[in-house]
């Protein structure tokens, strides 16, 4: 009995240890994405008159205010100190913040096409892209009705909450797979090799987050 304990406290300060190794991959992909978008692509500006920097808003939000602030959303349960109930609404609100951006992120890109009179929803970047916010909706609106407001009953949570977790960590990896299809796209039209290998080491962090967000709630999961 001790040595489950022992080795379920064990389990646990690894989780937490990936999680945090999470967080340092959240820190290291946004610097990344920064400075490929201001430093060779001229910046950011929903507003601009240029297409190009009207783009620059897409992967901007889509990185920092879905991707990674989705996975940040799932480890709150891991990395925040507080009572169960405080989790959950941080869970759902950055979740919900996620989301807005998210959309704010298609809608950069549909500007983009319109500027560069381009058409809509032609790659497979878009597709699995589009496809990953519609789920993510339906999986917010999903958990708000079943772990949040007071009419569901306990054991219809308990039974929903593996499907709600297992349907949440594939969104998310989802999500990565538009990035990645995404990021290969600006890789292939990059304007110089430097901007070439900053693209691909950016692609590479992205699907590292994702490993390690997705590492850290199979290991909470399975050593509760």
């Amino acid at each position: 009995m001790a040595h489950g304990i022992i080795g379920s406290h064990h389990h646990s300060i690894v989780a937490m240890r990936v999680a945090m190794l999470a967080h340092v991959l959240f820190l290291t992909t946004a610097v990344l994405m920064l400075v490929w978008l201001l430093h060779y692509r001229g910046g950011i500006n929903i507003q601009s008159e240029d297409p190009e920097q009207i783009f620059n808003v897409h992967p901007f939000v889509m990185s920092w205010g879905f991707i990674l602030l989705i996975g940040e959303a799932i480890l709150a349960y891991s990395t925040i100190p507080m009572d169960h109930r405080t989790q959950k609404m941080a869970h759902m609100m950055i979740h919900l913040v996620g989301l807005i951006l998210g959309i704010f992120g298609v809608y950069a890109a549909f500007k983009f096409h319109d500027a560069a009179v381009a058409p809509d929803l032609m790659s497979l970047h878009s597709w699995l892209g589009i496809t990953a916010i519609a789920l993510f909706g339906l999986q917010w609106l999903f958990g708000f009705v079943t772990f949040w407001l007071p009419a569901a009953h306990e054991h219809t949570r308990a039974a929903a909450a593996p499907a709600h977790v297992m349907a949440g960590l594939a969104i998310f990896m989802l999500a990565v797979c538009a990035a990645q299809t995404g990021l290969v796209e600006k890789s292939a039209s990059a304007a110089s090799a430097s901007e070439m290998k900053l693209i691909n080491v950016t692609g590479i962090f992205i699907l590292l987050y994702g490993v390690a967000v997705a590492s850290a709630v199979a290991m909470r999961k399975a050593f509760l």
